[in-house]
């Protein structure tokens, strides 16, 4: 997560999770935790696995068991009405999903990362850095620069953006319709999306990857522009081929 010696990654490495052993921790401890298809990686002061399971287990089951009595809440491709009596994780990735027209499954990583991080930092740890399957909440004392993975782009990890710190806590996410196992009706090598929430920021990167159908530096523009009529966004980068655009409060800095 900063402008560090980093090492190459194939572009097999997002289904592998091998990008995570170019993160620099500094002083943070990394700690894994993987539920089901949840795979987080933790970066805080101390191992906070116990914490971690507990965390995940929590949202887990609330999801799970809101899926069992609302299955279109699983399967729906557009927003759903909000239901006052959903758990808070659940009101959220529906007000995600109507922020950014898309089905509330779409918010599931970030808001997983999220309420994950957000747990841990109210148990008493000064930073946090949760990060599932490349959907990442961010809280650190200082700036950062986390590098774009963007497959076989050549653009992959030659572009990072500078979190200042200021600005944190935020939700840092990518859809790609070219890597990765999420569902994405588009062909970009990457959207990242910056945002105060990791949901909307997760909801807005399918919206936003959904409509880059081409390597074409209008079709791109097209979706910046989309990306202005999203409330609450803070700023957007894409990658497609060679092209790349970005929009927003976004300070793109080159990785060597």
């Amino acid at each position: 997560m900063n402008g560090k010696k980093r090492k190459k990654i194939s572009p097999s490495a997002h289904n592998k999770r091998t990008y995570r052993q170019v993160v620099a921790a500094d002083d943070l401890v990394s700690t894994f935790v993987t539920v089901k298809e949840t795979d987080l990686h933790i970066l805080a002061a101390r191992n906070i696995a116990e914490d971690g399971y507990h965390f995940v287990h929590r949202y887990r089951n609330q999801l799970e068991n809101y899926i069992n009595a609302h299955p279109d809440f699983l399967t729906a491709l557009v927003p759903l009405e909000q239901d006052t009596l959903a758990p808070p994780i659940v009101k959220g990735m529906l007000k995600a999903a109507a922020a950014a027209n898309v089905g509330p499954m779409a918010a599931v990583a970030g808001a997983i990362a999220e309420y994950v991080g957000r747990d841990l930092l109210d148990s008493g740890l000064p930073e946090i850095m949760v990060e599932n399957g490349g959907d990442i909440f961010l809280k650190r004392n200082k700036d950062c620069v986390a590098a774009i993975f963007a497959g076989q782009s050549p653009l992959n990890q030659q572009v990072g953006i500078r979190i200042p710190a200021p600005m944190m806590p935020v939700g840092l996410c990518t859809s790609s319709g070219t890597i990765g196992h999420s569902l994405s009706l588009g062909k970009a090598d990457s959207v990242t999306v910056l945002a105060p929430s990791a949901l909307l920021a997760d909801a807005a990167a399918t919206r936003l990857g959904n409509e880059v159908s081409t390597a074409n530096r209008a079709n791109i523009n097209e979706a910046l522009a989309l990306a202005r009529s999203i409330p609450g966004l803070l700023g957007v980068v894409i990658i497609c081929g060679k092209q790349i655009g970005a929009w927003g409060e976004i300070d793109l800095v080159g990785l060597h």
